[in-house]
């Protein structure tokens, strides 16, 4: 089973693109490290206040890659430089 996720975030103390590029690599290495998923960034790579974020995980258990799929996204929302405004979830 396949659980993908679409999501937005609105960045608050970036004032460049390279400010963000650095947030961003930070975390997404942190998500591919301690969890079982793909990420990237999807959209947005031109503006320096927003992210688009994409993700998936593949188990034999739907519930399971939504139960990874759901912690990522809650260990992305705790980042207090960011503020998620809004995310899609697809099961494949």
């Amino acid at each position: 089973m396949i659980v993908a996720a679409e999501c937005e975030f609105f960045l608050y103390e970036t004032h460049s693109l390279k400010e963000k590029r650095a947030i961003l690599q930070r975390m997404l290495t942190r998500a591919r490290q301690q969890y079982n998923i793909s990420i990237a960034e999807t959209d947005h790579q031109d503006l320096w206040q927003r992210a688009g974020l994409s993700l998936a995980a593949v188990s034999s258990s739907g519930t399971v890659a939504e139960r990874e799929i759901d912690r990522v996204l809650n260990f992305l929302m705790s980042h207090s430089g960011w503020e998620m405004t809004s995310s899609k979830k697809y099961h494949l």
